[in-house]
């Protein structure tokens, strides 16, 4: 179980008693999220399968760094990542094939609204569910013969940014699964304010992890922009 502890150092960056010292967990986790949203930004369906690999490890990391709405979220990211891999791959006659779009006016007021109001709640309430969850987690554990000690759990280093990358970070995994433009913007956003909460928090790699997945976050609207004009255009010469 070595492996999962961030203390487990792969490589110091530089090298040396004064670098970063960088865990196999956090290394793979990294590099399997960037293989994930570049190929996504090319609508590969193989990118769900990266993406499976880095959430798990990062759900991981995220528990020891005491950032659990990030934790909670990658559980969310398990299952999106699932769905996606099925929606993208999901073809027959009855069912056409997503193509990238924008959303409408009304859907992104809804959208965005819901938003605020999800960020408000999670900000304000993300201890106590977390801590609940983990009573429950324990429990269960419990009922099948598996003694776990109860974790010390520290609150939450930084609730509101937390909340915000959690909150945005689902739906532009919902919007993403449904090939929706905006979903780009979104994860802008969210690496935005990832590279910052990293930093603080000392994970160094993932925090530059998150800038690179800023500029393919960029890339990747591009890209998509100019694939929603086409399939427009091709919409109305039809």
């Amino acid at each position: 179980m070595d492996f999962f502890s961030t203390q487990n150092i792969m490589l110091n960056i530089p090298p040396g008693a004064g670098g970063y010292p960088v865990s196999w967990i956090e290394a793979i986790g990294t590099l399997a999220g960037l293989i994930c949203i570049w190929l996504a930004s090319y609508e590969k369906l193989i990118n769900y399968l990266f993406g499976i690999i880095n959430v798990v490890l990062f759900a991981v990391i995220f528990f020891q760094i005491q950032l659990y709405a990030s934790l909670l979220l990658q559980l969310f990211f398990f299952g999106a990542n699932v769905y996606g891999w099925y929606a993208w791959s999901r073809q027959s006659q009855q069912q056409a094939l997503l193509k990238i779009r924008w959303l409408s006016r009304p859907a992104a007021m809804i959208w965005g609204g819901g938003s605020i109001l999800a960020i408000a709640l999670v900000a304000t309430g993300i201890d106590p569910l977390f801590a609940w969850l983990s009573r429950a987690t324990l429990a269960i554990l419990h009922a099948f013969g598996i003694n776990v000690a109860a974790p010390v759990l520290a609150p939450d280093a930084f609730p509101f940014w937390d909340a915000c990358m959690m909150v945005l970070s689902i739906v532009a995994m919902i919007l993403m699964t449904r090939k929706y433009v905006e979903n780009w913007l979104l994860w802008a956003v969210v690496n935005v304010i990832s590279i910052g909460i990293f930093a603080l928090q000392g994970v160094w790699v993932m925090a530059l992890e998150y800038l690179i997945l800023l500029f393919i976050a960029l890339n990747g609207c591009r890209v998509w922009i100019k694939s929603a004009r086409e399939h427009s255009s091709r919409a109305l010469n039809h």
